[in-house]
């Protein structure tokens, strides 16, 4: 890597601030690896971008949050620097405007901005030195310049715990800041209940409720044009009482009255420091279910807080007592916890299976909150672009999760493929077998169109995915069905310019073809035709033969990471060039490891470790990413890679082999069993694969090891 993974001040503040509560931290093993910095500065190198940066443009790199969270919860407690930016915090800015309650780093969310202030005046916000924040799994610290306060940050799974050290004890204030978020606030609302306790709630499409206590008397609360675009309240908190100023806050998505039993149950009578060490304690845990050994202390850094990071989404949002609001806008109950609807044109390719592998139960309630959607409104939920909630359902099937519905689900996955609501051009897809663009003289970046291309691949993995449950349920006639489909990437394929190219209604080829330009959706989705024309995961033999065999496909695979980018061609999102491949972004993630698909896996490792030590931790901080994090995606890529496991079709329950960055990698399996991987020889050549002493044919290795635990030996030269 070019720098280390954590900046000065992570290595010594922590410690520093640990004991600012009262009582030092419980003993660390691995989150003192995790650094929750990485990703929120900014990617500016135009070497590794591809291109130079416009003026006022910020790379749309990393956007990820620093704050308080645990493992896929609601409440995720992070300090706001701008409104409207992908996380809310932007490491290179110098004020901080709020500490928020919700995240996910997708221009959206950052509800019930909270503030500490000492006097009054706008606009409010407060100066900040990275030299005095910190910040740990689970809690986030950062001293005011402007206001003398010193705030502590740590929450449960839908509540937040603040801690204030103001300087003075006189005019303390608390600004509730619930006109602003990241999604517009249409409506908000706040009343004192008792002596010190409030309640409201701010409208961002459905409600947000929430119930807030302090630990002394409220002297009155000021509110300014309440429920306006420019309005704010402002609690004032009684003079006398002296120390800490403690604020706990119970989030809902159902009532203040559920906000507040979430606030009773769980935090209660608890004191920060518990707080702090249970969430401490929790990520622990989990980060312990994958044990390296070897690396740079550079490399577990980054592989621990890639860890980390891959299990902030999808985030719960079903209360203590079972209710939540569902996606018709009614108040129900379920015998689950209802998660948010997965990243999922992100996340299916490997972060997906990543849960599963660690948090079985999550992944099965995120199945069965995808159903409960797929229930009321009559298709399971997709995002942004592709129907890979069939990936990530048949994978997890296909893994040994199952105890949900899985006829019922099955069913509407079939509905997802066959009737158009969920599929956007789905009917032209199935007659035509492709998915056609419009004939545009000068296509643009912003050009709108279907992106045919795009589609038509990915709807071909899909239905390969829901094949595989249909096959396992012994649905024969729709298995052949979906096979059959599942070859329609074929059908994009020019043989001319042996590219993935659009076409045009009557299926002749779109004539103002560029390979090498970006589309946001004419064609191509947020790609080029680079990028997306080594995609069929599920079939890669038959892609290889496109190519017209192992020759072919190698020297056209050598040329996407060798042909110079052009700097001209800006794309916001479509950056971290090598050659044409593009890493900042998800469409191509899966070619660095094709070559093994021709007998080559020593130049797939080639390409994978520079990706590995050159991409994750850069710039002078060493803490920006080579793209989106988009939920996680780009964390698990690391995470898989760098173990020497990778996902490479993710619907199927198996691995395809790498060599890992670490002498050892240990998986603590859901099933309590040991999955070990160790690496042989000090090159980075794959030369074999051995499975439980036994030599492996072929280069992939069965999800049974995880299951039943075993050895995997991996000989380098």
């Amino acid at each position: 890597m070019r720098n280390s993974t954590a900046s000065p001040f992570m290595l010594g503040l922590a410690m520093l601030f640990a004991a600012a509560s009262g009582k030092a931290q419980s003993p660390t093993s691995y989150t003192k690896y995790v650094n929750t910095f990485v990703g929120t500065a900014p990617l500016t190198d135009p070497k590794i971008l591809g291109y130079q940066l416009p003026e006022g443009w910020r790379s749309w790199a990393g956007l990820t949050f620093p704050g308080s969270s645990l493992p896929n919860a609601m409440v995720q407690l992070s300090p706001m620097t701008e409104y409207g930016s992908g996380a809310g915090y932007e490491y290179e800015d110098t004020v901080i405007l709020g500490f928020t309650h919700t995240n996910k780093g997708h221009w959206n969310l950052c509800n019930i901005p909270i503030l500490p202030l000492s006097h009054p005046g706008l606009p409010f916000g407060s100066r900040f030195s990275h030299k005095k924040e910190s910040a740990s799994p689970g809690f986030y610290q950062v001293y005011l310049d402007d206001y003398d306060v010193n705030v502590n940050l740590t929450s449960t799974l839908r509540c937040g715990y603040h801690q204030y050290t103001y300087k003075n004890n006189t005019d303390r204030q608390i600004l509730f800041d619930l006109a602003k978020a990241n999604n517009r606030i249409s409506d908000w609302h706040i009343e004192q209940v008792g002596t010190s306790a409030l309640q409201g709630y701010q409208r961002a499409g459905g409600n947000i409720y929430f119930y807030a206590v302090l630990n002394t008397a409220i002297d009155k609360l000021e509110k300014t044009q309440e429920g306006e675009h420019n309005g704010y309240a402002i609690v004032h908190v009684a003079d006398g009482s002296k120390g800490l100023v403690e604020l706990k806050i119970g989030l809902s998505f159902v009532s203040t009255e559920n906000a507040k039993q979430n606030l009773e149950q769980e935090i209660g009578n608890k004191s920060f420091t518990e707080v702090r060490n249970e969430a401490n304690r929790k990520w622990e845990t989990l980060l312990s279910s994958v044990q390296v050994k070897g690396g740079t202390e550079k490399q577990r850094r980054m592989f621990y807080s890639c860890l980390y990071r891959s299990f902030l989404w999808p985030a719960l949002r079903s209360d203590v007592n079972g209710e939540f609001t569902d996606a018709k806008g009614n108040v129900v109950k379920g015998d689950f916890n209802y998660y948010t609807e997965p990243s999922l044109w992100d996340t299916y390719r490997n972060k997906d299976v990543l849960l599963g592998l660690i948090s079985p139960q999550v992944t099965l309630d995120v199945i069965k909150s995808m159903k409960e959607v797929g229930d009321k409104t009559g298709f399971i939920p997709t995002f942004f672009h592709g129907d890979h909630g069939a990936s990530s359902i048949a994978g997890a099937y296909l893994r040994g999760i199952d105890n949900f519905d899985v006829k019922g689900t099955y069913q509407l996955l079939l509905r997802n493929a066959n009737v158009e609501g969920a599929r956007p051009h789905l009917n032209e897809y199935i007659a035509k077998g492709y998915i056609s663009d419009p004939d545009i003289p000068d296509p643009h970046v912003e050009t709108k169109a279907a992106a045919g291309v795009s589609k038509t691949l990915e709807y071909s993995y899909d239905d390969y995915s829901l094949a595989q449950i249909a096959k396992k349920l012994g649905d024969t006639a729709n298995y052949r069905i979906l096979m059959t489909r599942s070859k329609n990437y074929r059908n994009m394929f020019d043989p001319g310019t042996r590219f993935m190219r659009g076409r045009l209604a009557d299926g002749s080829w779109i004539k103002n073809f560029n390979p090498q330009y970006p589309y946001y959706e004419y064609m191509y989705r947020e790609a080029n035709a680079w990028q997306v024309s080594f995609f069929a995961p599920h079939d890669m033999k038959g892609l290889v033969e496109l190519y017209g065999g192992a020759m072919g496909f190698e020297s056209k695979l050598d040329s996407l990471f060798t042909l110079p980018w052009n700097p001209h061609y800006i794309a916001r999102n479509v950056e971290t060039m090598i050659g044409q491949y593009c890493h900042g972004n998800q469409p191509d993630h899966e070619a660095p490891f094709a070559y093994y698909f021709i007998g080559k896996p020593e130049k797939s490792q080639k390409m994978i470790d520079t990706i590995l030590n050159s991409l994750y931790g850069i710039g002078k901080e060493g803490i920006a990413l080579c793209g989106m994090d988009d939920a996680g995606e780009m964390s698990a890529w690391y995470v898989f890679s760098s173990s020497g496991l990778y996902t490479f079709s993710a619907t199927d329950p198996e691995y395809l082999v790498t060599v890992p960055l670490f002498d050892e990698v240990k998986w603590r399996t859901s099933t309590g069993k040991l999955l070990t991987l160790t690496k042989k020889g000090k090159g980075r050549a794959l030369t074999s694969i051995k499975v439980n002493g036994k030599e492996q044919q072929g280069y992939f290795v069965p999800h049974d090891l995880f299951r039943n635990g075993g050895k995997i030996e991996i000989v380098t030269k």
